[in-house]
């Protein structure tokens, strides 16, 4: 969820006004770091071997976990 237009966004100011930080709800940093780690595996497996789909499920099949 890397935008939520509910999320509760508070945000720190210095004494000209300016933004120097920013609050948000526990349950949101949460998500966002979930985030953050899937676009990192992704980014790691950029290159790994693609597989067809066909390809995947003939070797689930073989290794038993799928039925042919």
């Amino acid at each position: 969820m890397l935008y939520c237009p509910d999320m509760k966004t508070q945000f720190l100011t210095d004494t000209s006004g300016s933004k120097v930080a920013v609050v948000i709800p526990v349950q949101e940093y949460e998500d966002l770091l979930e985030d953050v780690a899937d676009l990192a595996t992704v980014a790691e497996r950029r290159n790994d071997e693609r597989l067809s789909l066909d390809e995947v499920k003939n070797r689930l099949i073989a290794d038993g976990l799928l039925s042919g």
